[in-house]
């Protein structure tokens, strides 16, 4: 028997409901996460009497934003650090070790996907757990090579290290990637005369962008957030990152908490832009074989 439209009515009502209530629910959650980003920002923006206030003062009295004209103005005053070196540190490793780990394992995830080799699975299963092991684990090992290597508190030193802590999930998330491509794409391209080179880079590099994308995203926010290895390899301004220099702010007896959320905010930009940059590409590599 067929729903009358009184029925249907009511159903397709449940259902709008049922969805609105989803949506709240997923938007308190959102605003719970957000809550920490969002006292940072105001901390940063706080007059200095505020930061320690009892009780604790949630919506700034005054906007001032001296703590961002110590950060973007060196030698101004006693409070300001090397800014500018910590920035291009950031941006030199992230990027140098993200477009080094999507070279290398979009180049090995497309040999496990499409070759069978003997001792494959070996090498793949060693690779994810090489990037199960904590990274202060590896710590003391990485310090006594690159003291040997003379990479210690170098940014080229810190760029190898980011991509090889980046290359087993590249290659990993890539692998599927390539896999949900069929072969008989290559065939049929190899088949009109083109190389298995050719293939690669005409088929399955433009079929696969969005899961080039997700990776890159992955790979440079890991770089850019990474405390533990940079601070036993890095020891001056000439490769300190962003995690480390916020020790700048802490001193004997104090810590600078305006500087040092006024410094985390300027972290969050890049990340927000790179991010929005490839925001499509993220969410269809994302969604890449969801559906057939």
């Amino acid at each position: 028997m067929l729903p009358s439209p009184r029925q249907r009515t009511i159903t397709r009502r449940e259902r709008r409901l049922r969805q609105e209530l989803h949506n709240v629910v997923v938007y308190i959650i959102v605003f719970i996460f957000f809550l920490p980003v969002l006292w940072i920002i105001m901390t940063s923006m706080r007059p200095e009497v505020e930061v320690n206030a009892r009780p604790p003062v949630f919506l700034p009295r005054k906007i001032d934003f001296q703590s961002f004209v110590y950060l973007f103005s060196p030698g101004y005053a006693e409070k300001s650090i090397p800014f500018y070196d910590y920035l291009w540190n950031s941006l030199f490793a992230s990027l140098v070790s993200t477009a080094c780990a999507l070279t290398i394992g979009t180049l090995a995830g497309y040999s496990f996907a499409r070759f069978r080799f003997q001792g494959a699975n070996t090498v793949f299963v060693g690779m994810m757990l090489a990037r199960s092991i904590p990274g202060i684990a590896v710590s003391l090992p990485l310090f006594i090579l690159f003291a040997r290597l003379n990479l210690l508190d170098r940014r080229t030193g810190l760029a190898l290290a980011y991509a090889a802590m980046n290359v087993p999930f590249t290659t990993w998330l890539m692998q599927g990637f390539f896999k949900d491509i069929p072969k008989e794409l290559d065939e049929a391209a190899q088949i009109d005369g083109c190389s298995r080179w050719q293939s690669f880079a005409r088929i399955d590099l433009p079929l696969a962008l969005p899961g080039l994308a997700a990776s890159g995203i992955f790979a440079f926010l890991t770089s850019w957030n990474e405390f533990q290895i940079s601070s036993v390899l890095t020891r001056t301004p000439a490769s300190k990152t962003f995690p480390v220099g916020l020790y700048d702010f802490t001193q004997q007896f104090t810590v600078d908490w305006r500087g040092m959320c006024a410094m985390s905010v300027v972290m969050l930009v890049p990340a927000i832009v790179f991010v929005l940059l490839t925001q499509k590409q993220l969410v269809r590599g994302l969604t890449f074989g969801a559906f057939k």
